[in-house]
Parts: structure tokens; C-alpha cells; sequence
């Protein structure tokens, strides 16, 4: 049988580091697409096997290059997308316009899968720009291509990620966390070597036409991830419930930073819950039984943001500060 060549798009960030890992170890030959081949490449060309990786470099997709990747590609995956805008309709080039291109090209070349990346628990949001962008990328994706996958994975965490390391680096050095709508939000964080599982079985077996909602063995609230992160850390923190008008005013301030902290969109989606839904199947309902929770996995890196790094004694509550 012919090796089966992967077309992967977004492969810097943690989910695509870590899927080209197990592809490559399973003997997958991967095409990464990328816009910058020297900042991307250092990177990545250490994730896999020697021979298993291909980057191109593709800084628009206007050209007859991108018709030759699809080409000779088996199964094409989008894991792209952005949590804030830094200019106007990003968000919907990216939730919306990539993904539609991608899957009609998918459809066009007879690929035998398209795979999207997108998010949970944004049927509600509909006052968010980011939750609308992705679901007009969903929509499209479906109208276009009949055997398209797309993964709606709560928040996605690791060593790598940039939303538990954040908020540890945050809270080892800010003497107050404030807690939108009270820290009551709930999520069901998934560790990325989960969702990189639940994708490889998907690439091996033959589910096409899904919207799969991932999800991780855990359901807690935002309050609740603060408080264990400080745990993992040694450190004690005064959690402090927001008013809303007050989280509106921080939030059009922090939105000006080069990389914001919090957004007026991202406050705004942060009213919904993040967890399953009875919308759509999830990974329990097709046997990928995620195995790793939130608080045993980030004490696995939190020792550098502990006072004494690795060497602290978790446990020693003289040591928290």
C-alpha cells in the first residue's frame, strides 16, 4: 500500500510539534507548510525522523505551488488559527477564508480526509468575532468537502503551550489574579498528547464527514485551574472577582499591548463554558479515552516559575510565597 503523505498547515505551534513526532514515529511522510522556512525550520527539523519531514516555505497561496502540494498528498490537516486580531477581518481570514480554501482544494485533488482544527463551545458565543469566524469555517469546510474532520478541542495544554505557562509566569510575579464572572467558566482541558492521539487515530482509521468535540478526563472551573497552577508553583495569590464594567475597562487596555494579555472579544467569550456539549460526538463516544490530568501534567514543568526552581520542595508550605 502506498505511504500515506500528510499536508500539514500550522505545524510550529504545540499541536503541530508534537503531531509530527507521532506521524514520523509511525512512518507518515509529512509536507509542513510554513510562511518563514528559517524561523520555523530550527524548530521542526528536530521534530521528526530524517526523510519523514518536507518543509515549504509558502508565503501567499496564490501561485501554482500549493496545487502541486495537494497533488501528491493523501490527507491534508489545518491547524492554523490566532487568538487575537492585530489587523481588521484577520479573523475571518484565517477561521474562515483558509480553512474553506483548503478544504475546496481537498475536495478538488480527491484527497481522503480534511482535517480542521477548530474550537468548543462557540455555538453560543455569538457575540464573539473569534467564535463567529470559526463557525463560518466550519460551515464552509462542511459545504465544500463531504469527508472533512473537524476537532473542537477545549483549552489544549503542555510544556509548550501558551496558556498554562502564561498564567504561571503571571502568577509568580503579580500579588492578585483577577477572576472574570466570578472564575466560574468551566473547561475540559486536554493535554496535547491526547488530541495528537485522537488526530493519529482519526489519520489511521476511516471516519470522515465528523464534528468531533475533544475534551480532556476533567471538568473545572477557571477559579479552579488558577488554583492549582498556584499550587504547582508554591504560591499564594489573593484571587480577586472582577466586576464586569471594571474587566471591560482592563480589557481595552490590555488589548493594546504587542501581545495581549486579554482581549474585549476574549473577555466576551469567556462568559461560555467550554466543556462538552450534546451538539455533536466527542472522543468518549469513539473510544479515545484520554488519560492525563491537569494538575499531575503541569507539575511536570511548573518548577520554572517555583522559588529554587526544580530543586524546591513542592510540598514545604514555609516555601510558598
Amino acid at each position: 500500500m502506498k505511504q500515506k503523505e500528510i499536508l500539514l498547515f500550522g505545524a510550529s505551534g504545540q499541536i503541530g510539534r508534537n503531531l509530527i513526532r507521532k506521524l514520523s514515529k509511525n512512518n507518515y511522510k509529512i509536507t509542513a507548510v510554513t510562511r518563514n522556512i528559517h524561523r520555523a525550520g530550527y524548530i521542526l527539523k528536530t521534530q521528526a525522523n530524517p526523510g519523514y519531514l518536507e518543509l515549504v516555505e509558502l508565503k501567499n497561496f496564490k501561485n501554482d505551488k500549493i496545487d502541486e502540494l495537494f497533488e501528491r498528498s493523501s490527507i491534508c490537516i489545518n491547524l492554523i488559527g490566532i487568538l487575537y486580531e492585530r489587523r481588521k477581518d484577520e479573523f475571518k481570514l484565517i477561521h474562515s477564508d483558509l480553512p474553506a480554501f483548503l478544504s475546496k482544494k481537498s475536495n478538488q485533488f480527491k484527497l481522503e480526509k480534511f482535517i480542521h482544527l477548530s474550537a468548543l463551545g462557540i455555538e453560543k458565543a455569538t457575540d464573539s468575532n473569534y467564535a463567529s469566524s470559526k463557525l463560518e469555517g466550519e460551515k464552509r469546510i462542511r459545504e465544500n468537502f463531504n469527508k472533512s474532520i473537524i476537532l473542537k478541542p477545549s483549552i489544549v495544554y503542555s510544556v509548550d503551550d501558551n496558556f498554562s505557562t502564561k498564567f504561571m509566569a503571571l502568577l509568580s510575579s503579580l500579588p492578585f489574579m483577577p477572576l472574570y464572572y466570578n472564575g466560574k467558566t468551566k473547561f475540559s482541558p486536554i493535554h496535547v498528547t491526547d488530541l495528537v492521539d485522537i488526530i493519529f487515530n482519526i489519520i489511521e482509521n476511516k471516519t470522515e464527514n465528523l464534528v468531533l468535540e475533544c475534551i480532556g478526563p476533567e471538568v473545572i472551573t477557571f477559579r479552579e485551574i488558577i488554583e492549582k497552577i498556584l499550587s504547582s508553583i508554591n504560591k499564594k495569590r489573593i484571587l480577586l472577582p472582577l466586576p464586569l464594567p471594571l474587566a471591560k475597562l482592563s480589557a481595552k487596555f490590555l488589548q493594546l499591548l504587542p501581545n495581549p494579555l486579554l482581549t474585549e472579544d476574549q473577555l466576551r467569550l469567556l462568559k461560555y463554558d467550554n466543556f462538552k456539549s450534546d451538539n455533536y460526538k466527542n472522543n468518549y463516544d469513539l473510544g479515545y479515552i484520554p488519560r492525563k490530568k491537569f494538575d499531575s501534567e503541569i507539575n511536570k514543568y511548573s518548577f520554572n516559575w517555583r522559588s529554587g526552581g526544580q530543586f524546591a520542595d513542592q510540598n514545604n508550605e514555609d516555601k510558598i510565597k
